[in-house]
């Protein structure tokens, strides 16, 4: 089976499609206002015993610190570790400023997340040069403008521009960080001599599940896959899975640059320093949750109909419990009086250690709301009622704009240290140590 997996089948032009992947994103922002932490071990995440690791550093990663790890692991294989607190609305500033560079060669781009993307620089060849000089176009524009580095894989498809990526970045070994290439290119005609020779577990969709099944026929690399018969990788992992992996070892990905990724979903969960076991506690933050998402609402100027709880409990049980409205809202009145019976059915008494709220369904806010009550302020109000919580939100969107989203919040968000924010982006690195009790606080 043979075949060149970035022709169109539209044009018959074979495509240059680029992957840029920021080199240890958060890790690297930090860094530039602490300059001083570079050459050592040094991560973003959460301090506390639930903490989890974001992004750590190429000479964190030589004692095998990684993301998603437990922070209490990697203070364990590394105490040398440097902690830095996680800044999501600097790294989404920085990310912008990222793909005005990428906006800057071509408009086909694909957001992936805040630190990645896909590129189509078909279009851009005659402008810019071929991929190799693309590519390096923007490494060079990255580091010039924003102090940071990137790798860049190239390729006839996305598929192989991705793994190109991952061989273009530095490496951590024991023995100390390896810089990589900085730029890999897959040229046309060249896309089985790249993959072939790559472990199988590289493919997208070989997690340890499949890569035991595939090793049960002596699959140990993308070569000895494309060697089997479709049908022998169909009935080792099923039909569709099969297909998929089978096409992929031959190189095959028609897969276009997506230009226009909307948004599908809008929220924010929150893991605790300890486990919340009353309803009373778990409605504060509901009221938290509820606020932070709305706010993300109104500021996309969209707002939803589907509204989801999401409660994992002391033993790491996640359940989600969602609600769909006659009509989409953006208040965090609306959310939380829509997903407050869903909270009230749970039991916490296990304790809950997470909670979230996420919406999807997006819409416009419909200008007449008819939701049988459902978003009264009170029972037996009526769509007025939800139009002055409107109003208000609005007036607190005007008041965070101009002194900050800590200058107002809801009442039962107040501690004694403070407004807690709900900070987006928060749950990817957990909860950070918390303070020791005051002196006249009795420990709970």
């Amino acid at each position: 089976m043979t075949g060149v997996s970035g022709v169109s089948g539209v044009t018959g032009a074979v495509r240059t499609i680029l992957h840029v992947d920021m080199d240890a994103f958060y890790v690297s922002v930090e860094l530039r206002r602490r300059p001083d932490l570079r050459g050592r071990p040094v991560v973003v995440g959460g301090t506390g015993s639930r903490g989890v690791i974001a992004a750590a550093s190429y000479e964190a990663r030589r004692f095998g610190v990684r993301s998603a790890m437990p922070s209490t692991t990697a203070r364990r294989i590394c105490p040398q570790v440097v902690f830095l607190p996680g800044d999501h609305e600097l790294y989404a500033t920085v990310s912008t400023q990222v793909h005005e560079i990428f906006h800057s060669v071509t408009p086909f781009v694909e957001p992936l997340a805040l630190d990645e993307a896909f590129l189509d620089v078909t279009g851009a060849v005659r402008l810019f040069g071929d991929g190799l000089q693309i590519a390096e176009h923007v490494r060079d524009e990255v580091w010039r403008q924003l102090d940071l580095r990137c790798s860049v894989g190239v390729a006839p498809n996305k598929f192989l521009a991705k793994l190109a990526s991952v061989a273009a970045k530095p490496k951590a070994t024991p023995a100390g960080v390896v810089a990589g290439a900085g730029v890999v290119v897959v040229p046309p005609g060249g896309e089985l001599a790249f993959l072939h020779p790559l472990p199988v577990k590289a493919l997208w969709g070989v997690g340890p599940a499949t890569l035991e099944r595939l090793e049960r026929l002596g699959v140990r690399t993308v070569r000895d896959l494309a060697a089997l018969d479709e049908a022998a990788v169909v009935a080792a992992v099923g039909k569709a899975h099969g297909q998929h992996l089978h096409r992929l070892s031959w190189a095959l990905d028609d897969r276009p640059v997506e230009v226009d990724r909307g948004m599908k979903s809008i929220g924010h969960e929150e893991t605790y320093p300890t486990d919340l076991y009353t309803h009373d506690e778990l409605r504060r933050e509901l009221v938290r949750l509820a606020d932070g998402v709305a706010g993300r609402l109104r500021a996309a100027g969209t707002a939803a109909r589907t509204l989801t709880l999401k409660v994992r409990f002391n033993d790491f049980h996640t359940i989600t419990r969602s609600v769909t409205l006659p009509g989409p809202v953006d208040t965090a009145h609306a959310i939380a009086k829509a997903v407050a019976p869903l909270l009230a059915a749970v039991d916490p008494s296990p304790g809950v250690r997470l909670l979230g709220v996420s919406s999807t369904n997006f819409g416009e806010q419909a200008e007449q709301l008819s939701l049988d009550g459902l978003l009264d302020a009170e029972p037996g109000g009526d769509v007025a009622d939800e139009r002055e919580w409107q109003a208000a939100e609005e007036t607190i969107d005007a008041i965070r704009s101009r002194f900050g989203n800590a200058a107002i919040g809801p009442a039962s968000a107040v501690s004694a240290n403070g407004l807690r924010l709900v900070r987006r982006g928060a749950q990817q690195w957990g909860p950070d140590q918390q303070p020791d009790p005051r002196p006249d606080q009795e420990p709970e």
